[in-house]
């Protein structure tokens, strides 16, 4: 059944809030939740450094983040001389495989066309150009195969175990990537290399068979096999053992690349794969020479179908290898294209599917299209690897396959059916977590069976330790493995030192499978649901350490029988509490697990809601009562529900005192300190989900009034601020208007109409043929300036005379037109302007006014004008200016 197709706007709006914060609904209700949660403060001492890794030398370089791990310091490991090299494959293998560093003082180059070339990056001089491992395995009885970068140029050496000495090295350019970065798988099948990777600076991802003779390659053209691939695991399956066609072993890669699909989404922009070779493939004769001729790729689905979500990135692989190889089964951690969201999804895919996809129809390439092939295949079937069926047909190796197989087999890559996983969707979907690394590990619980556990790290640098159920997946515990946040580079499970070791940017830590002793009850035990865990009547145990195992409580398949259900309080401490009425009180009662839920009951009886009204709170550390009534006195039980077992935790004796009667005749407050009432002391809040939400909901509404609030305040602003703008506007209309007025001071009378007369020097300050209206005000010419000088408009004016009539508006300005000198008749009160000066007149008197020993206004002002044309101008003047 496909998924419903759903527009892809309508997906993107929808995918955050639903991981944020909306109810799953049936198609997500595989939410996992870590049962309990161990802070970096609160680690046991089975959880530790393994310093003895980590030379006195081995701190972290200038801009590094990988730690010196050379063999002087290897050679001082007890562990690694006691098992001769075998703990150091599982220790190291994938373990510091991309963090150690052999540390080589050379230039940083690349190898392009054969050519070295120095990188231009600002940062290889302090890190990229160490010589970091990406592949450390053991290659024979006495030595180690590894590989590294070696500054851009990669490098193979060959290790004594006995020693742990380089006994010789070889060019690693076929073998290992250039770039510390670049996503890397590589495994040795017996004595052959298999790698996957991008290996040169200008080249494409590819899977090859480095060693022996012939080197295979994944073809290019016309039909491209890898498109952008990230590897992130490989496999060996042994289907040659018990194999009753003669089949051959294959070597299965897991990554993620481009899609060539036609996709429902056009987010849907990378998809997961799988691809397989044969082990004794080594190439065609004609077709396909020193190329792979089993090479078939197909999709891995990892989908929510009721929301049509699908996880298209593969993050990480872990292979379960069954006594039968057919049963195996394959576990991958998923993330979602869109970076911004983080959820992750664990999928679990059988051997069988991904065989029954290999034998499928095939796709096609047409017209830049992929669709199924529904053609005639011809025989023996392309891609397939030689077994006793080829034989019977002088086929006995890839080498004597027709050409028009090969021929088939180049243009037809990609498998039709998509591999879904078991069960038809994820195990879990863990909200607000990108999972890195994952690792699995077979466990036989006390009934008998064998469940799953599987270690998973996050890339802030958390454990998520979890077992597989009936195909549900349920976390035991998560722990903190650093106190900063930081990615988890690898991850090595090792049964026998009964550890987990995992290496970041500040080192490498060891965590043991299991920490039974973090669980302090039977049902704590019981409820973990810990395949490595039993109680044994007084504390929780490592089942497999213990002879006599028969006694031991377990229950990994429901987790919840074993232990006694009792209600009683024989062995739950009892608080006794008294307060005032009106004062809160807080009963605690912590919940360790958070898969629990809290219960209260007073005096037998459940309490019912926990509102505001109801005057209670509960949270996950407690009960809170909100001002207490003397109704509210008794006894208070909390208990925590889990998986449907109701567990007795704390037991509460409350008094609730009545308080005195407020009232004048009510006696005074007694002048004893000891006799006082003490207050009471301030009651911490409790910090459950209720409590939060209510917390929420009050600083939502505190935003809110802040947010209007702002919004007011500025909108006053700009009111006054147009206000302010309207009246500067309408005060400079009236003063074009009618001319200047001048107001004088608040001391003085009603104010003083000042009249500009222009008076020439030639007058010699006689005014006795002026009028005495024309002697108010005095305009007195000094260098050229004419200089404005008050006077009193009252002072010859009759007291009975009327108010003089206010001057007339302004006539229009006349159009623009210069005058090299002089002024026209018509000009004396009008606006006139001049190299950028005004110059404004008002109430000239006649000229039979005018005495007769002064020039006319025309001809003084015609001879300053020109003295100041040869003076140097204000390139931008005051328009104020006279």
């Amino acid at each position: 059944m496909t998924a419903p197709v759903l527009p892809a706007s309508l997906l993107v709006a929808w995918l955050p809030l639903a991981l944020l914060g909306f109810p799953f609904g049936p198609g997500l209700d595989r939410d996992a939740t870590p049962r309990t949660t161990v802070l970096f403060d609160h680690r046991l001492a089975g959880f530790s450094r393994p310093e003895a890794t980590v030379s006195q030398q081995g701190k972290k370089q200038s801009g590094s983040s990988c730690w010196v791990l050379n063999e002087e310091n290897v050679s001082k490991i007890p562990q690694l001389r006691r098992k001769r090299g075998d703990v150091l494959k599982d220790l190291i293998k994938d373990l510091i495989k991309e963090t150690i560093e052999m540390h080589y003082e050379r230039q940083c180059s690349v190898v392009v066309d054969g050519l070295s070339e120095p990188v231009q990056c600002p940062r290889c001089s302090q890190t990229e150009c160490y010589n970091h491992v990406r592949f450390l395995q053991r290659l024979n009885e006495t030595h180690l195969y590894a590989c590294g970068t070696n500054a851009f140029r990669p490098l193979c050496s060959y290790i004594d175990v006995e020693r742990f000495a380089l006994s010789r090295s070889e060019d690693g350019r076929e073998r290992c990537p250039y770039d510390p970065a670049k996503p890397y798988t590589a495994l040795l099948v017996d004595g052959d290399m298999f790698s996957a990777t991008q290996y040169e600076f200008r080249s494409t991802s590819d899977i090859r068979r480095n060693f022996p003779f012939p080197v295979l390659k994944t073809e290019e053209a016309p039909t491209r096999w890898l498109v952008e691939a990230e590897f992130v695991g490989s496999a060996l399956l042994r289907e040659s053992a018990n194999s009753s066609v003669g089949d051959d072993d294959k070597i299965y890669f897991f990554f993620t690349e481009k899609n060539q699909e036609q996709a429902p989404y056009s987010t849907h922009t990378r998809v997961a794969r799988v691809a397989r070779v044969c082990k004794g493939d080594i190439g065609g004769q004609r077709t396909l020479q020193k190329k792979w001729t089993s090479f078939l790729k197909a999709r891995l689905l990892c989908s929510v179908p009721d929301y049509g979500l699908q996880f298209n990135v593969l993050r990480s692989v872990a292979v379960l290898h069954a006594p039968s190889v057919h049963d195996s089964v394959l576990y991958g951690v998923f993330s979602l294209e869109w970076k911004s969201v983080k959820v992750s999804a664990m999928c679990k895919y059988t051997l069988s599917d991904i065989q029954r996809a290999f034998e499928g129809p095939y796709m096609e390439n047409q017209d830049s299209r992929w669709r199924e092939y529904t053609g005639k295949v011809p025989e023996p079937r392309p891609g397939s690897c030689i077994t006793d069926e080829h034989r019977s047909q002088q086929i006995n190796s890839s080498r004597d396959l027709p050409d028009s197989v090969l021929a088939f087999a180049r243009r037809h890559p990609l498998m039709a059916t998509q591999i879904q996983p078991a069960g038809g969707r994820p195990l879990a979907v863990k909200k607000s977590t990108d999972y890195t690394r994952l690792g699995v590990l077979p466990v036989v619980a006390l009934d008998g069976k064998t469940y799953t556990v599987l270690f998973m790290t996050t890339d802030e640098g958390w454990l998520h330790r979890a077992v597989e159920v009936e195909e549900r997946l349920h976390i035991i515990e998560e722990l903190q493995l650093f106190k900063e946040p930081q990615e988890i580079y690898s991850m090595v499970v090792s049964p026998q030192q009964r550890s987990v070791y995992l290496s970041a940017q500040t080192g490498v830590v060891q965590v043991p499978l299991s920490a039974c002793e973090r669980y302090t009850s039977c049902w704590d035990c019981v409820f973990a649901r810990d395949p490595f865990c039993g109680w044994d009547g007084r504390v929780c145990v490592e089942a497999r350490q213990r002879s006599g195992r028969s006694n031991l409580i377990q229950d990994v398949q429901t987790g919840n029988r074993g232990c006694e259900k009792s209600s009683g309080d024989a062995h739950v401490a009892h608080r006794t509490r008294s307060v005032t009425a009106g004062n809160d009180i807080l009963l605690r009662c912590e919940l360790r697990s958070n898969l629990a839920t809290p219960r209260w009951t007073l005096n037998g009886r459940d309490l019912q809601g926990y509102g505001l009204d109801s005057g209670y709170r509960v949270g996950t550390d407690g009960l809170l009562v909100i001002g207490a009534r003397v109704r509210q006195s008794g006894q208070y039980r909390c208990f925590a529900l889990e998986n449907g077992v109701q567990v007795p935790l704390r037991r509460y004796t409350v008094s609730v005192r009545a308080s005195a009667p407020d009232s004048p005749s009510a006696a005074p407050p007694s002048e004893d300190p000891a006799e006082r009432p003490l207050p009471s002391p301030p009651v911490p809040l409790p910090v459950g989900p209720e409590f939060h939400s209510y917390r929420h909901m009050e600083a939502l509404y505190m935003s809110l009034v802040a947010v209007l609030g702002g919004l007011c305040l500025v909108l006053t602003v700009v009111l006054l601020y147009v206000s302010f703008c309207a009246r500067h506007a309408r005060h400079s209309r009236k003063f074009s208007q009618q001319g200047l007025w001048v107001t004088a001071a608040a001391e003085r009378k009603r104010s003083s109409l000042l009249e500009l007369n222009t008076v020439s020097s030639h007058c010699n300050g006689r005014m006795d043929g002026l009028p005495a209206r024309e002697r108010q005000t005095v305009v007195r010419e000094e260098s050229s300036f004419l200089q404005l000088v008050p006077g009193d408009g009252q002072s010859t004016r009759s007291k009975d005379a009327p108010p003089p009539a206010p001057p007339l508006p302004m006539p229009p300005p006349l159009p623009d037109a210069e005058y090299a000198n002089g002024l026209s008749a018509a000009l004396p009160n009008m606006l006139r302007k001049m190299n950028g000066n005004s110059y404004v007149l008002l109430g000239q008197p006649e000229a039979e006014t005018t005495s007769p020993l002064c020039h006319s206004f025309a001809e003084e002002l015609n001879r300053i004008l020109e003295k100041r044309k040869h003076t140097s101008l204000d390139p931008e003047p005051d328009e104020s200016s006279v």
